[in-house]
Parts: C-alpha cells; structure tokens; sequence
C-alpha cells in the first residue's frame, strides 16, 4: 500500500472482493532501502520517519477496511525492494491467493510496480494479479465484484 488515491481504489475493490468471498485483506507497506551509506546518521533518521508514516498510513487504511468492509485486514511492514517484499509475502503465505494492485490514470501517478510486476514478475507469481484502475467510482466497484 501507499498513500496513492489508486492504492485506495485497488484497496476497495480488495475488501468487497474478500467480503463477498468470506476473505481478509492483507496491507503490506514496504520501505524501499536508502542509498546513503556516506550518511549513516540522516539515513538512520530517514528509516524512522519512514517507518512512522508507515505504521500511520497502515493504521489509517486498516480503519478504512474496517468501516468500509467490516474487515480486520492483517498488517505487513517490510523493509527491501517492493517487488521482491510482495513476492516473498505470497511465497510465506499460502492463504494469499489474489493480488490486487492499482493502477494510476494516464499522466496521474506512478505505475512503476504495476509495470514491474505485469513484465518481469508474473512469471514467478502463483496467483492472479489483478490490477484496478485507480479512476473507478464505487459504483463501479459494486458492479465488478
């Protein structure tokens, strides 16, 4: 997850999905690493700030789950290369059997792990990837899912 009006639209689609299916939702947050090994003070201060606007951002959206969905979503802090984090989340945890990712509209956002995973990782991925368009309403949800 991350703070991406996307994220949010994936995260929705996410909870009816689970909802309906009798499921749960898993938010995984991952710090990808700094490169300031020269720095080792400002990096060490960089992961803490990181690491809280993690534990806050998780917090958040696991209250959203909860008030949108009535789901008490399971909560994963990872420190790596995103790709890899999620990859080896699914690999842990055999009761993961879909992942949900959203998509920012054109010229909005990042689609940076979207692209990495549909190309290069898909291969390796022993579930469905399903990937949300970040412009969809909730009425548009309900439909879908």
């Amino acid at each position: 997850v991350d703070d991406s009006p996307d994220c949010r639209v994936a995260l929705r689609f996410a909870c009816l999905r689970a909802r309906n299916c009798d499921g749960n939702v898993v938010l995984l947050y991952v710090i990808e690493p700094a490169d300031f090994q020269h720095w080792v003070a400002v990096e060490r201060l960089m992961e803490e700030e990181q690491r809280e606007q993690a534990e806050q951002l998780l917090n958040d959206l696991a209250a959203e789950v909860y008030e949108y969905a009535e789901i008490r979503p399971i909560l994963v802090f990872r420190e790596g290369r995103r790709s890899d984090e999620i990859l080896k989340l699914i690999d842990e945890d055999p009761s993961i059997n879909i992942l949900v990712l959203g998509a920012a509209p054109e010229e909005e956002g990042s689609n940076d792990l979207v692209r990495k995973l549909g190309d290069e990782l898909t291969k390796r991925l022993r579930i469905p990837l399903t990937i949300v368009p970040g412009n969809l309403t909730d009425a548009q949800l309900v439909n879908i899912t």
